[in-house]
């Protein structure tokens, strides 16, 4: 059923749909819910559903239960997003908000940008302008597209402001706001409860690696997944290397028959070296194994920032990234997607460890992201700032 309105409220409707949307809406959904004349509602699209993907988020980063679930799981690019769009169509159309924000590049970005610029409402996109110009990649369609119909584009980089304008958007709809992924990591990291789990793995005090692999150009190809592998076994063969598997990469190793690795299921590490898989780890659990990592290797976009602000070392298996501050300004390499590539890079980061680069934090990382991007939604409708397209406040 529909939510009532409240009067004279500013309805904003955000959208959660898989992990990184997360940690990028939750601490602006905790800045909305402190303004008097704003209505927050959180819409989950149900992009990523299990425990481990979606609702340990919601309790670690404090985020109330969504106003909707839309329950739309797994499926093809096509399939999701189709499917997203028509649930999310649906709802608006009984449940009309005054604006609605989309973080990031997954397929919930996408399908909810697109509903809401066809049904008249403005759209805010946070984390728009990152660019790794290539097309193969299904993110970098999302993020090209959900640009092109956003209204107001809230920028993490001044790379990505200098992208949207090259593509001819208007400059007057962009603000250089910084990053709201760091505002949940300044925010995770003053959490009493430390993590547990490096405890109980044993490597307290000890040196080791974290490994997160999740695209398709590397996991989907099995010759591709086991090369990789094997290099980064040749690496583990100097120290552990822990390796929290999405779903879908750990069911793509195990139908390889994948077995150079260990699984990790539960107690100590049995011994100071190995590759050892273990299920996705909970956020305050990834944050503080990275945070006390000697090299993380990756091939996500929002692991590269987080270990940009943590002056760990990253390796970016990866032939582009969108993020091109955290290598001009921070601890990451990208090596490209040459398994042996990525083996001599890696064992170059170990013999350097534990002496690293100075950390050198980009402009406005600094967790206080929400608060202006806050700012900013309050003046656009209060009418201080033109709404692009002509449709402002209603």
């Amino acid at each position: 059923m529909p939510r009532p309105k409240s009067n004279n409220r500013l309805r904003i409707m955000s959208i959660v749909g898989a992990r990184p949307n997360m940690m990028k809406i939750a601490p602006l959904l905790a800045e909305l819910r402190r303004q008097e004349e704003i209505e927050p509602v959180l819409v989950h699209t149900g992009q990523h559903y299990d425990y481990s993907m979606s609702q340990v988020f919601f309790d670690q980063l404090r985020v109330p239960p969504p106003d909707y679930n839309l329950g739309v799981g797994s499926g093809t690019h096509f399939a999701q997003t189709a499917e997203i769009m028509r649930k999310f169509g649906e709802l608006v159309r009984h449940d009309r908000p005054d604006m609605v924000v989309v973080a990031g590049d997954v397929n919930s970005t996408i399908a909810c940008a697109l509903v809401a610029a066809k049904e008249g409402i403005p759209v805010a996109h946070v984390e728009a302008g990152l660019r790794s110009f290539d097309r193969s990649m299904p993110e970098e369609i999302n993020r090209v597209l959900t640009d092109a119909v956003a209204d107001l584009l809230f920028t993490t980089e001044e790379s990505a402001n200098r992208n949207l304008a090259n593509e001819g958007i208007d400059p007057g709809k962009v603000f250089f706001v910084g990053n709201l992924m760091i505002d949940s990591l300044v925010s995770a990291l003053q959490v009493a409860r430390p993590s547990c789990l490096r405890s109980e793995l044993g490597l307290e005090g000890k040196p080791y690696a974290v490994l997160t692999l999740h695209r398709p150009s590397n996991v989907d190809n099995e010759d591709q997944l086991t090369r990789t592998l094997d290099a980064i076994f040749e690496v583990a063969q100097r120290i552990p290397i822990v390796f929290p598997a999405h779903p879908r990469t750990a069911r793509n190793i195990e139908a390889a028959g994948l077995t150079a690795m260990r699984s990790w299921t539960g107690g100590p590490l049995p011994c100071g070296t190995g590759l050892w898989m273990m299920p996705p780890a909970s956020y305050l659990d990834f944050l503080d194994l990275m945070q006390h990592a000697v090299m993380v290797i990756t091939d996500s976009g929002g692991v590269q920032e987080e270990t940009t602000f943590l002056g760990v070392p990253c390796l970016t298996y990866r032939d582009t990234t969108e993020r091109p501050v955290t290598v001009s300004m921070g601890t990451n390499r990208v090596v490209g997607r040459d398994p042996q590539h990525l083996l001599l890079n890696a064992l170059e980061v170990l013999q350097e460890a534990p002496q690293g680069p100075a950390i050198a934090r980009p402009p406005l990382w600094d967790g206080r992201t929400a608060s202006r991007i806050v700012q900013i939604l309050k003046e656009v409708w209060q009418g201080d700032l033109a709404c692009a397209g002509g449709r402002g406040p209603r």
